[in-house]
């Protein structure tokens, strides 16, 4: 299966269907095991390691793996919390104890851009690559979760309970910005990238132009369009995990298997081309909006 080719313009980094799809294909290797020894290639990422990083994690026990936003939860078994972010080009990649120096086409803790790897006690690894270091990882008490400096701020899950027509509203409500600028601001929704907004509010017939506060409208209801786009996004986030994700530049699962959700892309990517919507003669628009391609028929979309 070929990548998905990605505007030049955009640096297209790991969404929530591309991080839950890494927590799904993690979980039934990691949890339950102890971390015999972990490897720190360097003293940093994005930003440094946590002081004494690896002795802290050497012997602990994997007790479960969560997700919140864009965030990868390693949850242990001395009560504190591995929090990950992939960042542009972060990769986890499984390798069975068979894997050593087998000439393995993708990571297999041995490469240059190898900068952590995880020894389980089942023989197994957990490789994490990097080319770009933008990623980063920080250990937080389970106790201070919630709170810490990561996810303190972060609206709720698309999928979630939380996420309404009714929460939506109150969020966009005082906002002059464009929808899709504010759709992007994890405080409104979190995990929600320039992919899936862009494909979200296709869906929902809004223009990415329209300025959020016209979304909620005036009235204490929630408008028309917000009860279209809160759908929209449930639907797009919950078919691009089902998908695998997005395979763009970087991305792929913990298997080393690419997500396919990008040969399903209704505007994104697509400029120039056909409208496909049923009876739309328009074609798909791409603007730049705060530095990120924005795509969107101008016809359909209002």
């Amino acid at each position: 299966m070929c990548p998905f080719a990605a505007p030049k313009d955009l640096d297209p980094m790991p969404e929530l269907p591309e991080v839950e799809t890494v927590r799904r294909g993690l979980a039934p290797v990691m949890e339950g095991q102890v971390i015999e020894r972990l490897e720190q290639r360097r003293p940093n990422l994005r930003f440094p390691f946590p002081q004494d990083f690896a002795q802290k994690l050497t012997g602990k026990r994997i007790t479960r793996l969560g997700r919140r936003a864009k965030y990868l939860l390693v949850h242990l078994s001395d009560d504190n919390v591995l929090i990950s972010h992939l960042g542009m080009s972060g990769r986890f990649t499984i390798c069975g104890p068979d894997d050593a120096h087998a000439g393995l086409a993708r990571p297999d803790g041995t490469g240059a851009h190898d900068h952590v790897v995880f020894h389980l006690n089942s023989g197994c690894r957990i490789v994490y690559t990097d080319h770009r270091r933008f990623g980063y990882m920080d250990l937080v008490p389970e106790t201070d979760l919630e709170s810490c400096k990561h996810l303190v701020n972060l609206g709720p899950e698309p999928t979630g309970n939380a996420f309404s027509s009714e929460s939506l509203t109150l969020a966009l409500r005082n906002k002059k910005s464009p929808i899709k600028s504010a759709l992007l601001d994890q405080r409104v929704v979190a995990g929600l990238g320039n992919i899936y907004v862009c494909e979200a509010l296709y869906r929902a017939g809004i223009s990415p132009r329209r300025l959020a506060h016209t979304i909620a409208g005036k009235g204490k209801r929630p408008s028309a369009r917000t009860e279209r786009l809160v759908p929209a996004i449930r639907d797009v986030i919950s078919e691009a995990i089902q998908a695998g994700g997005s395979t763009l530049r970087d991305y792929a699962q913990a298997d080393g298997e690419l997500g396919y959700f990008q040969h399903g892309f209704q505007v994104y990517g697509r400029e120039g081309e056909a409208c496909l919507t049923k009876g739309c003669t328009s074609s798909v628009t791409r603007i730049v909006q705060s530095g990120r391609s924005s795509f969107y028929c101008p016809s359909c979309q209002r």
